[in-house]
């Protein structure tokens, strides 16, 4: 079992070199296929506090349902966000790290280095 999980999305060449600098270093990380299983929001929730940055920081703007949604609009609450994200995943941007020293947005893929340092 391992201490390390990436939220990620095969389809997302960030999400592939954060996954393989890890195998590269010899950890196999749990894989959270979020697009196939998306995350309800309690687990965004959590995801974003562990984070500790603001959930447009992990919207993916440049997604048609983040216009179609109306996500720019300054007025959205976290919570319309994250449910939001819950309804249409690809929203969340990625790849999303965590491990025992804490959990990144790992764009571009080499600051997943920045967490492993010490483990």
């Amino acid at each position: 079992m391992t201490d390390i999980t990436i939220y990620h999305n095969a389809r997302c060449s960030n999400s592939r070199g954060a996954l393989a600098l890890l195998r590269e270093r010899g950890i196999e990380p749990a894989i959270v296929d979020y697009i196939a299983q998306p995350l309800d929001e309690a687990r965004l929730t959590a995801l974003v506090a562990r984070l500790g940055v603001p959930v447009r920081d992990l919207l993916r703007s440049k997604e048609a349902a983040y216009q179609e949604l109306g996500l720019g609009d300054p007025q959205r609450t976290d919570a319309e966000l994250i449910a939001a994200i819950a309804r249409h995943p690809v929203l969340l941007n990625r790849p999303i790290v965590v491990t025992p020293r804490g959990a990144l947005l790992c764009r571009p893929p080499e600051r997943v280095l920045e967490l492993l340092q010490g483990i």
